[in-house]
């Protein structure tokens, strides 16, 4: 007994689950408002094609609306059971027979299944419409006009279902799309920056330790200037791009830092017209190129390294001579690599590296506008 209770439970979930919409299909608003404008618009054509054909002839204005009103909350009812009719039938071929593989089969069995249900339920509301006043016709003919009608009727619903269907399921696919985009570019960014803040961090400190022992008072003004500077690196690490008048600052900073740990080993020249410091650059974009030359050379006074940073046809060329260490080792190029894809994120356009007559030259693109 026990069992065959659980399986009647069963069935009727099964029918349950069957016979319930999803609601990423259709909302029932939308459904609504998609039912009254096809009710409204069919009942006007029936009810005046039947009075000036003779079928059915209106006494006068009264009449008509008399008519259309009982007309439309019998066809309102009706369209309902029949739109959520046609859904279920939707929702059973989405997975069963999806338009990509199996188009002609669903036309098929949408048509005749549509047929089907229009025909069921003209002739269920035709005969509830018979009782509540009976037709003066004959109600076979009646029946027939009313198949008819609901056939033609459901046939263009359904189609009109369909394309609403994947009018909404594109909509939600292309959205699902930029909110997949914007978070990867969100994740990618982060990942970017988590490299870039311990890697300054800890570059400054090898340059802070090799001070200790050196000079403890440079040192000393070295961590003044540091805490100044850090500020800005985890201000600005926050945000995808800063302005170039912003970054002309800090690299400003960064060199005076350097400077006390090298002294007139590195010099630098700066030649940046004003029109460009409001565009814009990834953070740090100058002091990642400028660590990287200084790792990589040679700084002492018989070889200073000088760095140029030039702005000429919308782009800023930061170059140096190579005098490259003998024990700096392979370059890991996780820097360079790591400015290419923050430019990724924000722009078209790449930076640029290369080698000219013995001068390792870089080229940043600006960002106009963000």
């Amino acid at each position: 007994m026990k069992k065959v209770v659980f399986n009647f439970t069963l069935d009727i979930h099964s029918l349950q689950m069957f016979f319930k919409i999803d609601r990423e299909l259709i909302s029932y608003k939308q459904l609504l408002r998609l039912l009254v404008v096809l009710v409204v618009i069919i009942q006007i054509n029936v009810i005046t094609y039947n009075h000036f054909s003779g079928y059915f002839v209106l006494n006068n204005f009264q009449h008509f609306i008399l008519r259309m009103v009982r007309g439309c909350v019998l066809s309102l009812l009706a369209s309902f059971f029949v739109a959520y009719s046609d859904l279920v039938v939707i929702q059973f071929l989405k997975s069963r027979a999806p338009w990509e593989s199996k188009a002609f089969i669903r036309v098929v069995i949408e048509f005749s299944l549509s047929l089907f249900i229009a025909v069921l339920f003209s002739v269920c509301f035709t005969l509830f419409a018979n009782t509540l006043s009976p037709y003066s016709h004959n109600l076979s003919n009646v029946l027939l006009n009313n198949a008819l009608i609901f056939s033609v009727a459901n046939i263009l619903l359904i189609s009109i279902l369909e394309g609403l269907v994947f009018s909404r399921k594109k909509t939600e696919a292309e959205q699902l799309a930029n909110s997949l985009k914007e978070e990867l570019t969100q994740i990618k960014f982060e990942l970017l920056k988590s490299q870039i803040n311990p890697h300054f961090l800890f570059n400054s400190l090898n340059v802070l330790s090799g001070l200790i022992s050196k000079d403890p008072q440079k040192a000393e003004l070295f961590v003044d200037e540091f805490s100044h500077i850090y500020r800005y690196v985890l201000d600005t690490i926050e945000q995808t791009v800063s302005s170039v008048g912003k970054e002309l600052d800090f690299i400003r900073s960064y060199f005076f830092l350097q400077e006390i740990r090298y002294g007139s080993s590195l010099t630098y020249s700066i030649n940046l017209p004003a029109s460009i410091m409001n565009c814009y650059l990834p953070p740090l974009s100058f002091q990642i190129i400028v660590e990287n030359a200084i790792k990589h050379n040679v700084v002492n006074e018989s070889k200073p390294l000088h760095i140029d940073i030039v702005f000429f046809d919308k782009y800023i060329f930061i170059c140096n001579k190579i005098e490259s260490k003998i024990s700096s080792g392979r370059s890991t190029g996780i820097g360079l690599k790591n400015l290419q894809k923050r430019y990724a994120l924000i722009s078209e356009k790449q930076p640029e590296f290369y080698v000219d007559n013995n001068r390792f030259v870089v080229k940043l693109p600006i960002i106009e506008q963000v």
